[in-house]
């Protein structure tokens, strides 16, 4: 499955409202079977990693994950070009709607500005869950510049690789109890979910509302996961 090709044929008018809607989308399938599996295997290969994180020692939840080192894997860099010019769209209109700076047209140009800043570290990663495991609710942030979405491919298959474990966005809204939404996913397809916050229209005109991801409890097996963040790290 070519990334470039299968990236472009979704359904981007469907993706944008529900973003718009809900700050979060299942975009769908990205990645085939053998290519998921190829990455999932990956993750045991240390060369293509520059850290690994063990998320009990952090409070972030129980689990690890991986962040790949550059140069990426070709797959999972073309997998983030191929992503970046639909969202950097969406980026666009949220910021006009926000106030806020824009973000570049290109991947090449956004990597350029956060390396200026200092950001130069890989923010790819791959994500390992077995039964019990799960994270905490959180925000990939990194440094002061920070592209407002991010993109997860479930790896795994849900009932064939491991039960529970499933991917949750929380919108906190101001003055009001959080929302919950679960994004049901498949082996191969993208949840595509705000980074931070995304812009919301009221009664007084627009507002933002600030959003955490994480994943449930795994109850059985184990789960993969390739994130993949737009913003490089200090």
């Amino acid at each position: 499955m070519n990334p470039f090709a299968a990236v472009a044929a979704l359904n981007w008018d469907r993706i944008a409202i529900d973003l718009d809607g809900m700050g979060a989308a299942n975009a769908g399938r990205v990645l085939d079977r053998t290519t998921c599996e190829s990455l999932a295997a990956s993750y045991a290969d240390d060369t293509l990693f520059r850290s690994r994180i063990v998320m009990a020692r952090h409070g972030f939840g129980s689990g690890e994950y991986k962040y790949l080192s550059y140069p990426l894997p070709k797959r999972v860099g073309d997998l983030r070009a191929a992503f970046y010019p639909h969202l950097a769209a969406v980026a666009n209109r949220w910021a006009a709607a926000l106030g806020t700076e824009p973000y570049p047209e290109t991947l090449e140009a956004m990597l350029a500005r956060c390396h200026d800043a200092g950001q130069t570290e890989p923010t790819p990663l791959m994500l390992s869950y077995t039964a019990g495991d799960y994270n905490c609710l959180h925000q990939d942030l990194y440094g002061p510049h920070v592209f407002p979405l991010q993109v997860v491919v479930l790896l795994s298959e849900p009932g064939r690789d491991f039960e529970g474990g499933e991917f949750v966005v929380v919108e906190q809204r101001p003055r009001m109890q959080s929302r919950a939404e679960v994004i049901a996913l498949r082996q191969g397809e993208a949840a595509i979910f705000a980074t931070r916050e995304r812009p919301k229209k009221g009664a007084k005109g627009i507002y933002r509302v600030q959003l955490r991801h994480g994943v449930s409890r795994i109850r059985s097996g184990a789960r993969q996961a390739l994130g993949l963040i737009f913003h490089d790290a200090a």
